[in-house]
């Protein structure tokens, strides 16, 4: 183990951290808005679109990201479709999420007695009005938990990104072993990048879920 070895990689380390950073933020964002938007299509049977998102889901959910990848990044260039890696690593890792949180609003949705949205009904409200006083703030209360189990497997699944050649964690330490074989460096390095990352993020997670639950958050 040599600290020379790790002390000259780390600005190589750093743009790949910010990167995967970059990607997993944007990629989170994106997927948490349209699992969302999927997720009161099918709760409210939107007509042909609650059809479509429930296919949108079962596809992406039952498709690896790395297929997904390799058919956005390999496969539309055929058809005309160029885009760079880190476009093609934002849309693939923000459809298979949005898939995993369209199931996360399900479930908070599905939470929701049934007596609370007929009595809305009743007092004459319309669905945008349904979702904006019942269904969005009960449900979404009720979907942290699986939404921040997404969060982190979302960034853990960065890591993929490295077939498509996207500078993150993952390719740079990979590429850096490839050239100097110092694998328990690179690798510890790594590591701990990606501690960095998701520890922190656990905790904070796990704390808004645990306020949360006790009806405090927002308090403040």
């Amino acid at each position: 183990m040599s600290w020379e070895v790790i002390r000259q990689a780390l600005p190589l380390f750093e743009k790949a951290f910010i990167v995967t950073l970059r990607l997993s933020a944007v990629s989170v964002v994106l997927a948490t808005l349209l699992g969302l938007v999927l997720a009161l299509l099918r709760e409210y049977r939107v007509p042909v679109l609650s059809q479509i998102s429930t296919v949108f889901q079962e596809l992406f959910r039952n498709t690896p990201l790395l297929i997904q990848l390799f058919f956005l990044y390999y496969g539309l260039p055929s058809i005309g479709v160029k885009w760079s890696a880190e476009t093609c690593a934002i849309v693939g890792m923000s459809v298979l999420g949005a898939a995993y949180m369209c199931g996360a609003f399900e479930g908070g949705f599905s939470g929701i007695p049934r007596v609370q949205n007929e009595s809305a009904r009743a007092l004459g409200l319309s669905p945008l009005q349904m979702i904006r006083h019942v269904t969005l703030p009960q449900g979404l209360t009720r979907s942290v938990p699986a939404v921040a189990a997404n969060v982190i497997f979302m960034v853990k699944e960065t890591s993929v990104f490295t077939v498509i050649a996207v500078p993150e964690l993952t390719n740079t330490a990979r590429d850096l072993i490839g050239m100097y074989y110092r694998s328990d460096e690179y690798l510890l390095m790594l590591v701990v990048a990606y501690a960095i990352v998701l520890i922190p993020l656990s905790i904070i997670l796990t704390l808004i879920e645990r306020r949360v639950r006790r009806g405090t958050f927002g308090d403040d």
